[in-house]
């Protein structure tokens, strides 16, 4: 049997997570920086979200998962919007803006504690509609499971 380094056996979920986030954020900024400029447009499929909009989406999420980890009640407005309304445009602007929200959110992660880590949150679509009940913590897992697979779909 193989055994596991003993500091892998005592991260908590939260503490799991900001790990997994932080080793997967190199992938994202290399897919999104990799992307042609001139083709941020390109869809491959009439349905589908374009390569920016994707990107967007992406920015959009990393915001929500920080609005998410500050707001510390639990109403029914706590929630990821999974539908970008980003003003950005340009590549540059959207990594950028990546780059910073990533940063801010692990440096909230940081900060919350296991009692806001599990604290009951909704992911809602509009106001009032709740999709589903989960907690910040699971939100935040299926905000990343879903980002990786976006990030897949650039």
């Amino acid at each position: 049997m193989t055994s596991h380094p003993p500091f892998l056996t005592k991260l908590s979920n939260r503490d799991f997570f900001i790990l997994r986030l932080s080793q997967e954020y190199p992938a994202f900024v290399d897919v999104c920086k990799a992307l042609p400029l001139d083709k941020l447009d390109y869809r491959p499929h009439p349905a589908s979200r374009s390569a920016g909009e994707l990107v967007a989406m992406l920015v959009s999420v990393q915001q929500s998962s920080i609005e998410l980890c500050e707001n510390g009640s639990s109403s029914l407005n706590n929630g990821i919007r999974w539908h970008p309304t980003s003003p950005l445009t340009r590549s540059d602007e959207m990594i950028a803006a990546f780059e910073e929200h990533h940063r801010m959110l692990v440096e909230k992660l940081r900060g919350i504690d296991d009692a806001t880590w599990d604290r009951p949150a909704w992911l809602i679509r509009g106001e009032q509609e709740i999709l589903l009940k989960d907690t910040v913590g699971g939100l935040l897992w299926i905000a990343l499971f879903d980002a990786v697979h976006h990030r897949g779909q650039l």
